[in-house]
């Protein structure tokens, strides 16, 4: 078989606003993004055998994604989330269950997969309920490099569960405000995020851990050493998948091209800016567009 460079896992389902809907799912966010960046990338997720399942799966397919891993689950219907937007374009979300995804089954061949490939990305909303959950911990024993997308979704985690999380992980990706409530839950109170990511280094035994701060840019800390981006000025439409773009951008840069840094998370925090002013997660972007913010 071949050997995908990105294995991604976790929910796709719809995020549907007021006046339309579109396909989500952070870990789909980011493997559509890692794909239109020519990373060579698959999915493990499940659909339902229902019409939502069938437009999810033929939109996955036409953007170019393999398709061969993801489930269709005869008993349950494909994930969907309302999703409601405040005015500065802050999104939140319902998030219906349980649904296809909440019911990822282990295979032989997602876990030939996953041992084969050289980066495993997974968040931890997959893990609200026991079937998928189980599935992501025995694929995370495979896996060669993992990064954790850590997506705090009331009520659908515990911080004990995302410190477990944590700990099998070699890259941690987080917004501020995830990071500010777990150093809460754990007792911790610190003047920086510089300070909130060394704590959790130590804590997790995490050498890679990068933080977003929305239209403040981002702090990337790889091997004892901080790099930061304050963030490029766009008129925000949306900030749906905004943060997913941002990671996929910083995998392929730093993971897979091996960039250094520096230049990873400039990439990174502009792809996010240029997201966050379009409408809806996987909005088209192109690379004269990126090298504009990147010379602003």
């Amino acid at each position: 078989m071949n050997k995908p460079q990105v294995t991604c896992f976790g929910e796709i389902l719809w995020d549907i606003f007021p006046t339309h809907k579109v396909i989500g799912g952070a870990p789909l966010n980011v493997a559509l993004r890692l794909q239109s960046l020519g990373v060579d990338v698959t999915m493990i997720s499940s659909l339902g055998e229902d019409g939502n399942g069938k437009k999810a799966l033929n939109y996955i397919a036409e953007n170019g994604l393999n398709i061969d891993y993801v489930q269709l689950d005869e008993h349950l219907e494909t994930g969907h989330v309302i999703v409601t937007l405040d005015d500065k374009g802050s999104a939140s979300y319902e998030i219906f269950k349980p649904v296809a995804w909440d019911n990822i089954q282990l295979t032989k061949s997602n876990l030939e997969l996953v041992s084969n490939s050289a980066v495993f990305v997974f968040g931890s909303l997959v893990c609200r309920e026991n079937n998928s959950k189980e599935t992501l911990l025995k694929l995370i024993e495979k896996a060669n490099y993992k990064v954790f997308d850590v997506n705090l979704r009331k009520p659908d985690y515990t911080v004990d569960l995302i410190l477990q999380l944590m700990k099998k992980a070699d890259f941690i990706k987080m917004n501020d405000e995830e990071i500010d409530e777990v150093c809460e839950t754990l007792g911790k109170t610190f003047s920086s995020i510089e300070e909130q990511i060394e704590f959790i280094s130590k804590e997790t035994n995490t050498n890679t851990i990068c933080v977003t701060k929305g239209g403040d840019g981002a702090v990337l800390f790889q091997d004892d050493k901080f790099y930061n981006n304050d963030g490029y000025k766009v008129v925000v439409e949306d900030t749906v998948g905004a943060g997913d773009s941002f990671l996929a951008s910083l995998i392929t840069k730093l993971l897979v091209e091996k960039m250094e840094p520096q230049m990873s998370i400039d990439f990174a925090c502009a792809v996010g800016s240029l997201v966050a002013s379009k409408k809806g997660a996987n909005s088209k972007i192109n690379s004269e567009e990126i090298e504009g913010l990147l010379k602003s």
